[in-house]
């Protein structure tokens, strides 16, 4: 998650960098500006998923194991 944290942090910078040359009303701002709000959706998309526990690896791997077995009342 720190990867997508520090991509952010580079088009922000890159974004305030071209909105002072371009003009804060200039097309290639506003351009910048949306490349970071879709990196800052997929960084919330990422962190709604639910991240798999050492017990459903496990159980992926050792479908047979006595602790995976699921068992109809």
């Amino acid at each position: 998650m720190s990867d997508i944290q520090k991509q952010i942090e580079q088009e922000r910078e890159a974004a305030r960098a071209v909105c002072d040359t371009s003009g804060a009303s200039s097309q290639d701002c506003a351009a910048a500006w949306d490349a970071v709000e879709e990196l800052q959706a997929e960084a919330a998309h990422q962190k709604q998923k639910p991240q798999k526990t050492s017990f459903d690896t496990y159980c992926e791997d050792n479908p047979d194991a006595a602790e995976c077995r699921l068992y109809d009342d």
